[in-house]
């Protein structure tokens, strides 16, 4: 059938309908809000089930699965203009930067040599078959469609669903683990605050008080001269096209070359943050309103990319995904349990549980998770991610973009033994340096029960 624009519009407009359902199940039934599932997730789910691959039921283009390419290089385009840099230090942030880094190099490293020198010789997977793990794992969704989409490109064509895939299993490992581990704790007495009910919004995923109901984002101009949504989509939009068609020149001056687009948008972003202050209009754009943009991209992106996976892809890597998915449980359970300990001190309980939420799917996750232990989040640990973020940020985005050029260069097992080094070199700074509490010492930000600021979280 040709793709037009209708067609377009009958994948938005379907996902839309779902991500609504799936909305609606998180507010009325009592399981989605223990597991507190997120209606995009739900709502490629059942896309993919009443989808072509599967039921047939619902008439999804040939092209959905391309969508995510396109949401990914929005969420990396909005990034320069929504980043904000501190030069603040708060005690901790050092040493939750050493176990936030060395866990997430650590996960890449680990799982990246594994497919290579273990899943490839047993199975005869691809050599980037380990690094579907850390891409769904500690990369999340959004990690996923931008790896996968550019391995594909480069004729690994179950990547993305590989990925998706990773991505899915690893936030219900998130949820799952993160209650067993939260009711322990809780019953253990090893949390620093006395623990209540989520609150209702969040449990429900919806809002039901007008006066609680926050801003998404400030106008910055006047809607006579262009709506302020349309002028900071515009912004992003036009970022995006300024990125494809650098690349279109690139692949036209060198036909072997490909950069994913994502990663050329991000570039392209950095350059025009820059123009804005360079001509003195650094608040041109509002961060909350590019973010609301980003996070509404990210949704999209979620549920296309569940919705898109193939079945009979992941069913020819079964067993393996099998074991791939247990070996990267059994490593994030380990830094809950062995590492954070060491790392945090007495009261570790809650920055372990937020480092589940994000080593396993997303930060967003992880502070779900945190509030179950910390509801007033006055343990300090989104203050130190904070902080710990401003280091952390450029091996988070640097694996995203280095990861799939090192698979099409043939590198994969360079990048597997070079990121062992650094997250052995990280995790050991601490030590070196002395950056970890004596044992039994509990943190200051646990002992003195300072509130975190929304601004400082």
């Amino acid at each position: 059938m040709e793709y037009t624009p209708f067609s377009l519009l009958q994948d938005v407009g379907w996902i839309s309908a779902l991500m609504v359902i799936g909305n609606v199940l998180r507010r009325k039934i009592p399981f989605f809000q223990t597991l507190l599932i997120p209606s995009p997730i739900t709502a490629g789910l059942i896309g993919l089930v009443l989808g072509p691959h599967v039921l047939g039921l619902i008439g999804f283009s040939a092209h959905m699965g391309t969508y995510t390419t396109l949401l990914i290089a929005v969420v990396f385009a909005a990034m320069p203009y929504s980043m904000q840099f501190s030069r603040s230090m708060r005690s901790g942030a050092q040493t939750m930067w050493s176990y936030s880094t060395g866990m997430f190099m650590g996960q890449w490293a680990i799982f990246i040599l594994l497919g290579v020198y273990f899943f490839q010789p047993i199975w005869g997977t691809e050599d980037w078959f380990g690094m579907m793990l850390p891409v769904g794992f500690v990369g999340g969704f959004g990690t996923a469609a931008a790896v996968g989409s550019s391995l594909e490109a480069s004729g690994a064509v179950a990547a993305s669903s590989l990925g998706f895939t990773s991505a899915t299993v690893g936030t219900l490992a998130a949820i799952v683990g993160g209650i067993i581990f939260t009711t322990w704790g809780i019953k253990k007495g090893k949390t620093a605050a006395m623990p209540s009910k989520l609150p209702w919004d969040l449990r429900s995923g919806y809002i039901d008080k007008l006066s609680e109901r926050p801003s998404i984002g400030k106008a910055t101009t006047n809607p006579s001269a262009i709506e302020p949504l349309a002028l900071h989509a515009g912004i992003i939009a036009f970022t995006v096209l300024l990125a494809y068609l650098f690349n279109q020149w690139i692949t036209s001056m060198f036909a072997t070359v490909s950069i994913p687009l994502f990663a050329t948008s991000f570039v392209v972003g950095i350059m025009g943050m820059g123009i804005l202050r360079l001509l003195k209009k650094p608040e041109y754009l509002d961060r909350d309103t590019v973010n609301s943009i980003s996070g509404a991209s990210t949704d999209y992106l979620i549920a296309f990319g569940i919705a898109s996976i193939v079945p009979a892809a992941i069913a020819d890597y079964l067993v393996p995904l099998i074991i791939l998915f247990v070996a990267g449980v059994i490593y994030c359970v380990f830094f809950f349990f062995v590492v954070a300990p060491r790392f945090f001190g007495e009261k570790w309980l809650e920055r372990a549980v937020f480092g589940w939420g994000w080593a396993t799917a997303a930060v967003a996750t992880g502070i779900a998770l945190l509030k179950i232990v910390d509801p007033k989040l006055k343990s300090g640990t989104l203050n130190e991610y904070g902080v710990a973020y401003i280091g952390f940020a450029p091996f988070e985005i640097g694996m995203t973009i280095i990861a799939p050029i090192a698979v099409i260069a043939g590198l994969t097992a360079g990048l597997g033994w070079a990121t062992l080094i650094v997250a052995v070199a990280v995790i050991g700074a601490a030590f070196v340096l002395k950056w970890l509490p004596e044992r039994g010492h509990v943190r200051g930000n646990d002992r003195e029960q300072q509130p975190a600021t929304a601004g400082e979280a």
